[in-house]
């Protein structure tokens, strides 16, 4: 039969790694307990946990797998570590080899830290890697006895926004903890800014099970609930790239981990968008006073106003600057079928603009730039005669006549 002859099924999902939208079936265990981190005591607790449902679905874009039904809050990462006891000797020499593809690149007395550090076995390997030199902190929100032994604790999430800068590390350690997370590609990404902080170069070591032998041979006990994404080689570095530089992305233990080493940052332009979205930020505070003290001088002056428009932007114009109805009660629109309504959230009564014919005002505020040469031709039409038209520009209040801007 030709795979290729049906559209597959589909279902929206959004996928964790590359944020594609939809998702192909791709196993459903049906309803399970937690494998690895439940801990019964007794035969009658094992039989009596939750059974959690196991449905993973596949992104058709980037490979990577997930249970589209996860909930983090249904397993007590609080109470269990994340347990991976593995004296084997092979899983011992992958140990070594992977803390030095990290250590080979750090200073001589570099900081280390290791989000998810579990009992802190890859830390102390890296203590000894470098030597016994260094800071080695370790952050994990497990409070068992057996985290972090013998290394800096921290009994909490890493914060990458804030943490990086406080600690300024050299390296940040991520092992197989990312395919626990429901959103991996937001730590990374956000370890990528945290990094753009600092002026130094700063490295991500991360590893994670690999399921590429999954396709060839079938197997199924990969697949558990704790497990919430199954990384491909084409997700894993998918996901990687996210965050900086892929530097090395290798595979290891027979090809059951894949791992990455990646220079954290973003590109240049995005620094530059941030940083003018920053200026904005800054420059529409700045505005919002000044505006807000033109209108209580003009409140003050005693100058019978209106503000032409009274739904959408006059009335984000009325939000944004304070025009309450004690002080700038005319609101008018060319709108009839807004008149006899209110401003939201202020509550001026919206009246037609020939309110204007019989009673004439001083100001008239045009809170739609870009509608305002149509507003001046409406009321030369109309024979609506005001001493001053007003429009927001550059943080001010402009005279629409008299003022440059771009709106004539």
């Amino acid at each position: 039969m030709n795979r290729h002859a049906t559209n597959p099924p589909l279902v929206a999902a959004s996928c964790p790694v590359c944020d594609h939208a939809m998702a192909a079936p791709f196993f459903d265990g049906g309803l399970q307990p937690l494998a690895t981190l439940g801990w019964p005591e007794t035969p009658e607790a094992a039989a009596a946990m939750p059974r959690l449902p196991h449905d993973f679905v596949q992104c058709p874009r980037c490979t990577h797998v997930w249970n589209r039904t996860f909930s983090y809050q249904a397993v007590p990462y609080r109470d269990n570590p994340n347990r991976m006891f593995n004296t084997g000797a092979i899983w011992q020499g992958h140990l070594a080899e992977s803390s030095q593809v990290l250590v080979r690149r750090m200073p001589s007395d570099p900081v280390l830290v290791e989000i998810g550090c579990g009992e802190g076995h890859f830390l102390r390997a890296l203590a000894h890697a470098c030597g016994g030199h260094g800071r080695i902190l370790g952050f994990d929100p497990s409070s068992h006895a057996e985290t972090g032994h013998g290394v800096e604790f921290h009994a909490r999430m890493f914060e990458p926004l804030v943490d990086v800068a406080a600690f300024a590390p050299d390296a940040v350690v991520i092992r197989h903890v990312l395919e626990h997370l429901t959103d991996p590609a937001t730590l990374v990404e956000q370890l990528a800014w945290g990094a753009a902080q600092l002026e130094k170069p700063v490295w991500l070591f991360v590893e994670s099970p690999c399921i590429d032998r999954v396709f060839n041979t079938g197997r199924l006990a990969d697949f558990y609930f704790e497990h919430v994404s199954h990384f491909t080689t084409d997700s894993f570095r998918a996901l990687m790239e996210r965050g900086g530089d892929v530097f090395e992305l290798a595979h290891g233990y027979d090809g059951e981990v894949i791992y990455a080493l990646v220079r954290l940052g973003v590109p240049a332009a995005w620094l530059d968008r941030a940083r003018d979205a920053q200026a904005f930020l800054v420059a529409s505070e700045e505005s919002r006073a000044a505006i807000a003290a033109q209108l209580d001088d003009l409140a003050a002056s005693g100058k019978r106003v209106a503000i032409w428009g009274g739904t959408g932007k006059g009335a984000a114009f009325m939000h944004q600057f304070g025009v309450d109805a004690a002080r700038f009660p005319l609101v008018v629109d060319s709108d009839a079928g807004k008149v006899g309504t209110c401003v939201p959230g202020t509550g001026q009564l919206i009246r037609y603009r020939d309110a204007l014919k019989d009673a004439p005002v001083d100001v008239v505020i045009i809170p739609t730039q870009w509608r305002a040469r149509d507003i001046v031709v409406e009321m030369q039409r109309e024979e609506i005669v005001a001493r001053q038209l007003l429009i927001e520009h550059e943080g001010r209040l402009i005279d629409f006549l008299a003022d440059p801007h771009p709106y004539r």
